[in-house]
């Protein structure tokens, strides 16, 4: 079977474009926070850093819930079964609340306890425990959001996420201007100052989401009360195949955490380099988890459709995409590095470790913007769920973090030593993701007849 380059760019980047403004615009809040925080010094940053370390579990769990989400959804939605999209949607949004508020209690009761996890310096949990206090209200907020916007993408609508995120971003940098310095009258809040700027980000967002999906929206068009009810075999679905998609993204999300929490016992420039080295990461990878959200979207629906060959013959072209992606993202990151650290307050040491890390960042991301759309984009949307989930469990509990450990607390090795070896996956994964993509086994239609 053949198919025109052009009108399969042209259907990739109609849903990849909203997606890259989307993630571009999110990470810009953080960034704006980085900045900005980063301008009251290194110990202010690293709080942040570290209490942060919880916004990023639960982003990984409700990313793991969307994905499993979308993995269902779409299917149906490329099978024209509206109804069973509607029930997939509504699982998926009351999962997310109930994690939301699951660890917003927890975060609340024992903060101080929760961010010793990550580091053992008192001054860092002291500032991280002014930010978490405050943005532990954001949590439930976010889940909404997020799931709603999962709801929409896996029927094809992604441009409602680009005026959220796009909302996110004005306020969350006013109010850290008017917040975090004291300009215009208002208290300097610092770090609770940014606190506040999400939070308030966070509950705006939210109900431009809910008034979008109630009011606006014309392919679903949810009720509440069909967010209410419950089908029981979607549920058994969505725990059977969406598990393990949630599971990978939690124990990948658990293992993001326990790398912070060694670089935090190499000290705050560790820390601080880290965070800024990071963010330049996910600046740069914004472009690689839109091709992969809009491959996601397209292999599913192309599954639940039945037609096999066309799925193949999308995955082939999009394993191309995915390498150009990471060659630009490499070159980025190098040729910015340098004026990028410009732009901290960090003193020469800081400066020199966060080189060192964006270094070994720039030269890894080849491989993870090829295999990390493989697995997501290509592999599990189409239906097989349990790869990925082992080979991120492998990688991650048996390679990385032992590696990492072994060289921090063992013998001792300088910090970008550490940083590789927390960073070593990255260079094999594309191996694996090439044998089993273009094996083709992992085409799998999850759908029922009759729901």
């Amino acid at each position: 079977m053949t198919i025109n380059n052009k009108d399969f760019l042209k259907t990739l980047l109609i849903l990849a474009i909203p997606m890259i403004l989307q993630n571009l615009l999110s990470v810009g809040v953080g960034f704006a926070d980085n900045i900005m925080v980063g301008s009251l010094g290194e110990r202010a940053i690293a709080g942040v850093m570290v209490a942060n370390q919880i916004q990023n579990i639960l982003i990984m769990l409700v990313v793991g819930i969307s994905a499993a989400l979308v993995l269902l959804a779409a299917q149906y939605w490329g099978k024209k079964d509206i109804d069973s999209v509607k029930a997939v949607v509504a699982i998926g949004v009351k999962i997310a609340l109930l994690i939301g508020t699951a660890i917003t209690v927890i975060v609340l009761l024992a903060p101080e306890m929760v961010l010793g996890i990550f580091t053992d310096d008192q001054n860092v949990i002291a500032e991280g425990v002014l930010y978490i206090r405050i943005i532990a209200f954001s949590y439930i907020f976010f889940c909404v959001t997020n799931s709603l916007m999962a709801a929409m993408r896996c029927v094809e609508v992604v441009k409602i996420a680009v005026v959220v995120s796009a909302s996110t971003l004005v306020i969350c940098v006013i109010l850290n201007w008017l917040l975090i310095f004291g300009n215009l009258g208002f208290p300097a809040l610092g770090v609770r100052g940014a606190a506040i700027s999400t939070l308030t980000a966070r509950i705006v967002e939210t109900l431009i989401m809910v008034v979008y999906v109630r009011f606006i929206d014309k392919r679903l068009q949810i009720r509440f009360l069909e967010l209410i009810r419950t089908n029981k075999q979607l549920l058994a679905d969505f725990f059977k195949y969406g598990l393990p998609v949630m599971l990978g993204d939690v124990l990948w999300g658990i293992a993001g955490a326990a790398q912070i929490a060694i670089i935090g016992r190499l000290g705050e420039s560790a820390m601080a380099a880290n965070s800024v080295a990071m963010m330049m990461f996910q600046l740069t990878t914004i472009i690689v988890w839109g091709v992969s959200g809009a491959s996601a979207i397209i292999i599913g629906k192309t599954v639940g459709s039945g037609d096999y060959e066309q799925v193949k013959v999308y995955a082939r072209k999009m394993q191309v995409t995915f390498l150009c992606v990471g060659l630009v993202a490499s070159a980025l990151i190098l040729l910015l590095r340098d004026p990028f650290i410009s732009l901290y307050y960090f003193s020469e040491e800081t400066q020199i470790i966060a080189r060192q890390f964006m270094t070994i960042i720039g030269i890894s991301i080849i491989g993870t913007a090829y295999h990390a759309p493989c697995f997501v984009g290509i592999i599990r949307a189409g239906g097989d769920t349990k790869f990925v989930l082992i080979v991120d469990a492998i990688c991650a509990w048996l390679i990385v973090l032992p590696s990492a450990f072994i060289a921090a607390f063992v013998f001792n090795m300088p910090p970008w030593f550490v940083f590789v070896c927390l960073r070593s996956d990255q260079f094999f994964k594309w191996i694996i993701a090439l044998i089993k993509t273009n094996r083709f086994k992992w085409i799998m239609n999850l759908t029922r007849e009759n729901v």
